[in-house]
């Protein structure tokens, strides 16, 4: 069994066809069906359920599909070691972000890690705060950005807190709060909400905080970007509730702070297990040690994120 048959294997499962594989592996698709139907008679088992219009993964590809990308990442991972060693950074850094990650400038950052490390391949993901840790934990992800609510730690992970941040009420500039110098809990209930959807990471923190208020308000509009949200805003079909050091990337709307408002943490995490190269070196370039000082926490022994894993942003 070769790594190279491996590769073959995650291309037809991932582009669904023979004729895509091969020209993503850059070899005749003759080839790849050799290589492919080799590993086959191997194993002793069909990987695929080949028809004139369909490329399907069988019980036993399935079953092998896993164990075949964890070894081509082990062996990627291997070489970007040694790499390492001979003083040469590379390999690739899977990096997650929340939609509304406001702690760090990220494309300047990755501006500088890729000046830096030019052999180092970034690929970004975006999911929310307790999905993110989720993937971190199992290795899917090298590094996670996450919104978290003040009282929630991400568990099973490493990490660093970044900074702490209140959320502020956003309003059209035609908007009769426009011209206040704040606004409370009380006086936003009685508007019409544009938010995030139901349930979901970026509304929860909102909902927590007119709860615990003994307030109720009304959702017209559900979104799940905040560019969406800030569009519905200026034809004043609604107000919202988003991070201060977030919002000044929303243009046409009006902020004011909110007494007695949601916050969060914004944290960076890693795998308990340490990190590659790759990644470390993303961390260095943030200014971040791995090493257990400042804001760090050090990983615990426990599944999910502590409190109400939904409170992440």
């Amino acid at each position: 069994m070769e790594l190279q048959q491996m590769r073959y294997v995650v291309a037809v499962a991932e582009t669904g066809g023979f004729t895509k594989a091969a020209q993503r592996c850059l070899v005749v698709q003759s080839a790849l069906s050799h290589q492919i139907a080799r590993l086959e008679r191997e194993l002793g088992a069909r990987l695929f359920d080949r028809t004139s219009r369909s490329v399907r993964l069988t019980a036993a590809g399935a079953a092998f599909l896993p164990s075949a990308r964890q070894c081509l990442d082990f062996a990627e991972r291997a070489a970007a070691e040694v790499a390492a060693a001979v003083g040469e950074v590379r390999g690739r850094v899977v990096v997650g972000v929340i939609p509304t990650v406001a702690a760090v400038d990220l494309p300047a950052a990755l501006k500088v890690f890729r000046e830096r490390y030019p052999q180092v391949r970034v690929a970004l993901r975006m999911a929310p705060s307790h999905e993110l840790v989720e993937q971190v934990r199992h290795g899917g992800l090298d590094l996670a950005f996450l919104g978290l609510a003040p009282n929630v730690r991400p568990e099973g992970v490493r990490g660093h807190e970044l900074a702490r941040d209140e959320h502020v009420a956003v309003v059209a500039p035609s908007h009769p709060l426009a011209g206040h110098a704040e606004t409370t809990l009380q006086e936003l209930a009685e508007e019409l909400f544009v938010d995030f959807p139901a349930g979901s990471p970026g509304r929860v923190q909102a909902d927590q905080a007119f709860a615990a208020a003994g307030l109720q308000r009304e959702v017209a509009f559900e979104v799940t970007t905040a560019e969406l949200m800030a569009g519905l805003i200026r034809e004043g079909l609604g107000v919202a509730v988003l991070p201060s050091r977030y919002t000044p990337r929303l243009s046409g709307v009006v902020t004011l702070p909110i007494t007695n408002g949601p916050s969060r943490v914004e944290h960076l995490v890693w795998n308990a297990a340490g990190l590659t190269p790759a990644a470390a070196a993303f961390l260095d370039v943030l200014g971040v040690s791995a090493g257990g000082t400042g804001g760090e926490h050090a990983s615990v022994d426990a599944h999910g994120l502590a409190g109400d894993p939904r409170s992440a942003v």
